[in-house]
Order: C-alpha cells, then structure tokens, then sequence
C-alpha cells in the first residue's frame, strides 16, 4: 500500500496538472483566430506576419522581465499564492482582447499576458518540490502532457468557436482562466514548506542576476544555449504556423485549430507515455539529443511539405521534439540546490523569453520576405527550412554538453 505522502505527492500532482491543463486550454483557445484577427485589423496577411511577430515578441519580452521576479517571489512566498494570482490575471487579459478596437489593445493585451503567463516558471517549480529528482524528467514529461492536452482542447475548441466569432473564443478564455482560478483557490495545495524558503532579492529577481545562476556549473551554461536554440526554433510556430496554413494550403481556422489540436494530441503521447519509458530505458541526455535531432527532421518537413496532407504528416516525426524538453529541464533542476528551484525556472523561462524577443520578429520578417509574386525569398516555407537548422544546431551542441558531462562523471567516479 502507498505511504499516506506518497498519496499526498500523487494528489498534489493530479492538482497542478489539472491548473496547467486549464490555462493552456485557455491560451490555446486564441491561437487560431489571433493573427486572422490582426490579418482583419491590418488587411495584409504579409503585414499580419510581421505584426503577429511583434505580439509575440511582446508577449516574450514581458515574459523575460516578470518570470525571474515571478520565480523569486514563489521561492519566498510559496507556488501557491503566486499561480492563483497570475490565472486571475490571465482572466481579467482575455476580457481586455475580446473588448480590443484596435492593434494598440491588442498589443496591451499580449504585454498583460506577458505578465500573467510567467507562472508556468512556478508550475515548473511545483513539480520540482514534489518529486525527487531521478523523477523529475517524467514529472516534467507530464506537465508537458497537460501542457498538450490544453493545446488538444483550446485549438480545436478555438476554430469552432472562430467560425461563428473571432471574439467568441476571448469569451471563452476568460471562462476558462476564471475556473481555473477558482479551481487553484478551493483544491491546489502548497508545494514548499516554509523551511525550504529563500528571502526575495531583487539581486537574483532581475533578469540578469537570474542568468548569473546559468553560468554556475559548466554544463548548467550549455544546457542553457540549448534551451535558447530549442525555444528559438519553436516560436516558428507562434509566429507563422497559422497564417503559413492559410496562404500555402487553403485552411481555414476550423482546420488549423484541428492541426493543432492534432499536434497536441502527438505531443499528450509523447510527453505523457514515451518520456517516461524512454528515460528509464536510454537516461536522459541521450533522450534529449534524439528529441532535438527528430525535431529538426519534422520541421524541415514542414517546410518542404507540398500540399496540406503531406505538411500534416509532418507533425508525427516533429512530435518527438517534445522529449528534449522534460529531459533537458530534469538535467538542469539535478544542478541547483533545491531552494533555488524557482530561480532556476525564472532564469530558464527568461532565456526562453530572449529567444521569444528575436524569434518571431525573426520568423515574420522571413515569412513576409517569403510570400508574393515579388518576394525576395523564393520558398514560402523558407522560416521552417531555417527553425530547423536551428534545431539542429541545439542537437548538436547538446551532443557535446552530454558527452563532456559524461566524462567528467566518469572522472569524479574513479
């Protein structure tokens, strides 16, 4: 029979992954009827590109300033208070967007949500405080599985509801944030004890103090290029996936929030179901590397796709870039004490906030030089040719981060 903390520990995960589910349902819900919103405001989808980039760029860089601060004050206040405040905040943006006359509220909204996101570096941190760390990859595996069951649910349910309003799905979202607070307030329990607390310093809480931590360890610093590679090429999704789908084949928001309904659905399986049995059978550094090689494959597929059909099978091999992720944030947590577990997801989540900056300016420069008669760039799937190259870049280096850690494992242990 389990032990009544085991039992604790398992409740305590069923609740954070409950709360993460929801607000990526709610996140998810807008992603298909966004930049076809922008595309309205603007009436060039070229433009909408570029101006889609800058949201999200937006949406990064307020991501970059809050989640080291965010991260600091889960470590001296809790996890708890922190997440209820921030899916409060989720709720109270979504009502802003749906009101939005213009690209200026729009823009408000993105750097709210900004704000208000950063607690995906606390949900991070929650499973760090209850789970030891030889399980920490298969914890952060399910996080990721909640993660893509909110993307299965919000997509899907966002093309549905973009078909009968764009605004509909803001509604939705602002639902959902609120029930998810709701639900946090009445089930979620602490996850850090009051012994295990560290006092806010605004040393560590800036953005910069926060990515002094990275560069403690040797392989911490690798790991972290390799997070900034992986998180650079994916925003090519954020950025251009949606109008991509329309231009090149003809979809509609129905079909594109089924796609990525599809695509969380192959993530669900293999952050919830492959990760865990691959790292028990492989490690996790070897698992990381194979994740960010399948990754770029999927990706440059993508780009080179022909038609609908083939782009949509291309998710499948694309899908295995998920395992990089839990594996790749186990390894990091393994080199931090356990009070500065918040931190290190401050510093990580703002390394992948830099990576949001750039990239989806990036991606949506490269897409707008990509579409047209006049385009300077003859391919139009050009910006995941390029997110791929990208990807592989990371596969590389962190081939080599694992292979200097393993001999100097091999060394300390003679």
């Amino acid at each position: 029979m389990s032990s009544p903390a085991f039992r604790a520990g398992k409740a305590a995960i069923a609740f954070i992954l409950v709360t993460a589910m929801l607000d990526i349902v709610a996140m998810g819900i807008v992603i298909p009827v966004l930049p076809p919103l922008i595309e309205q405001f603007t009436g060039s989808s070229a433009r909408a590109g570029i101006i889609n980039g800058i949201f999200v760029a937006l949406w990064a860089l307020m991501q970059f300033v809050a989640s080291p601060i965010i991260g600091s004050l889960s470590d001296q206040y809790g996890r708890r208070p922190v997440i209820l405040l921030s899916t409060a905040g989720l709720a109270a943006d979504y009502v802003l967007m749906a009101l939005a006359p213009n690209l200026w509220w729009l823009a408000l909204g993105r750097l709210v949500a900004g704000v208000t996101s950063a607690s995906f570096t606390t949900v991070y941190a929650y499973m760090a405080d209850i789970t030891a760390p030889e399980h920490r990859a298969r914890g952060y595996g399910l996080v990721g599985a909640a993660f893509s069951a909110g993307f299965v649910a919000g997509p899907l349910l966002g093309g549905v509801l973009g078909e009968w309003s764009p605004r509909a799905p803001f509604w939705t979202a602002a639902a959902m944030s609120t029930i998810a607070f709701l639900y946090g307030a009445f089930i979620l329990p602490e996850s850090l004890p009051p012994e295990r607390r560290m006092a806010f310093s605004w040393r560590r809480a800036n953005p910069l103090g926060a990515l002094r931590l990275l560069r403690s360890h040797a392989e911490l610093a690798g790991l972290a290029v390799v997070n900034f590679l992986l998180y650079f090429a994916h925003h090519v999704f954020s950025a251009v996936f949606v109008l991509y789908a329309g231009h090149r084949y003809g979809m509609t928001a129905w079909q594109v929030g089924l796609l990525l309904a599809l695509a969380g659905v192959l993530e669900l399986i293999v952050q919830g179901v492959l990760t865990g049995a691959a790292v028990r059978r492989f490690g996790d550094r070897p698992v990381m590397v194979f994740g960010l090689l399948a990754g770029s494959i999927g990706i440059a597929c993508m780009g080179l796709a022909p038609n609908g059909w083939t782009f949509t099978l291309a998710l499948f091999p694309n899908a295995l870039w998920a395992l990089a992720m839990p594996t790749l944030q186990s390894l990091m947590t393994q080199r931090v004490s356990e009070s500065e577990q918040g931190q290190l997801q401050g510093a990580n989540n703002s390394v992948g906030s830099i990576a949001g900056v750039v990239s989806p300016l990036f991606f949506g420069a490269v897409y707008a030089a990509s579409i047209g008669p006049d385009a300077p760039l003859p391919h139009a799937g050009t910006a995941f040719l390029v997110a791929a190259l990208v990807l592989f870049a990371a596969c590389v280096l962190g081939a080599r981060v694992a292979r200097r850690a393993a001999r100097s494992e091999a060394a300390a242990s003679d």
